[in-house]
This record gives structure tokens, C-alpha cells and sequence, in this order.
């Protein structure tokens, strides 16, 4: 049981969806690279349940442009969301919250959202209209892709955190296809 533990936290960290499965079925399993330095193996798996299923925020054929890459420790290099492209169309809510901010962080138009129980999505660049406080369901449009920030032009980055760290937005959407382990030996 151990070594299936360690097996799925070392693919959670990777960026290998390892059990995306639909909104009926137990919730998937993520693990913050912090929590990895912190803790055993076996302390370090975060549960993460929503209430309902999460979308992809771009409505086009999903491609993945640059991936989740956790950081060693918490100051350190790595992309703590993931870049997806988004030539046309609006950028979509991944799931139902509030908004918590909106507006320009130095160069990039950023759209947060608090879905609660200590998630936070963060969208960029994304230029708007909706204000703090406004309510906003999954698959609402947010807004339209900008330009600016760290994302490749016509990609929207799309960052998740869990309780201020940072996780791969893929083990939260269901659709994402499942990791087969094959044995060894």
C-alpha cells in the first residue's frame, strides 16, 4: 500500500492525472511539493472535494501549450499552473465562485476567483468586465484573452491554489485521461 501511495504522489507531482474521474466518483488525490518536504509520504496526500465538476476555461479543443511544473520548495523556479492555448472564443469559468480580484498586475490583466474551501483559480491575461464581489457559475464567461505576462501569446495561464499552494488545475477536471500503470517486471 505504501509503494502505491508513493507511485501516485510522485505522479501527482509530475503533472499525471491519476484519478480523474466524473463528479460522482471519490474526488481526486493532489500533493503540494511543500507538503512532499515537510511530511512522510503518507501525510502528505491532500484530499481535494468539490461540490461539482470542473470545466476546462477555454471552450475550443483543449491543448495543453506548457504544463504544470511544481517548484523544489516554495520560493522556488517552476510554473505553478498550466498554459493553455485559446486562440478564440472566451475564457470560461472553471468552476462556481466569487471573484475575488480583477485587474492589471504589472503587465497582465488577472482575474482571480474564491470557489471556497480554500481554492482560488487565478486566469490570465484576461481582460473583463466583472468586479469584486460579483458571483460567478462554472462555464460563465469571464472575459476575453489579453495580452501580456508569462504566457505565450494566444494561451491563457491557468493557476490553481489549495490553501495559498499551489496545485496542477488538471487533477481537479474530470475528462482529463487517467494514468495506466502497467507492471513491471
Amino acid at each position: 500500500m505504501r509503494r502505491i501511495l508513493l507511485v501516485l504522489v510522485v505522479l501527482a507531482l509530475v503533472g499525471v492525472s491519476v484519478g480523474a474521474a466524473p463528479a460522482s466518483a471519490a474526488a481526486p488525490v493532489v500533493a503540494s511539493a511543500s507538503a512532499m518536504a515537510t511530511a512522510p509520504a503518507d501525510a502528505a496526500i491532500v484530499r481535494i472535494r468539490t461540490s461539482e465538476p470542473w470545466r476546462w476555461p477555454v471552450s475550443q479543443d483543449v491543448r495543453v501549450v506548457r504544463p504544470f511544473a511544481a517548484p523544489p520548495h516554495r520560493y522556488g523556479a517552476g510554473h505553478r499552473g498550466v498554459d493553455l492555448a485559446a486562440d478564440q472564443g472566451p475564457v470560461l469559468a472553471p468552476a462556481s465562485g466569487v471573484i475575488a480580484f480583477a485587474g492589471v498586475v504589472v503587465d497582465r490583466p488577472l482575474l482571480t476567483i474564491d470557489h471556497g474551501d480554500g481554492l482560488v483559480t487565478t486566469l490570465e491575461p484576461v481582460a473583463t468586465d466583472l468586479r469584486v464581489g460579483d458571483a460567478v457559475a462554472v462555464g460563465q464567461e469571464l472575459g476575453e484573452l489579453a495580452s501580456g505576462g508569462h504566457a505565450a501569446a494566444g494561451a491563457v495561464h491557468f493557476g490553481v491554489r489549495l490553501h495559498g499552494e499551489y496545485v496542477n488545475p488538471l487533477l481537479l477536471l474530470a475528462g482529463v485521461p487517467r494514468a495506466v500503470l502497467l507492471p513491471c517486471c
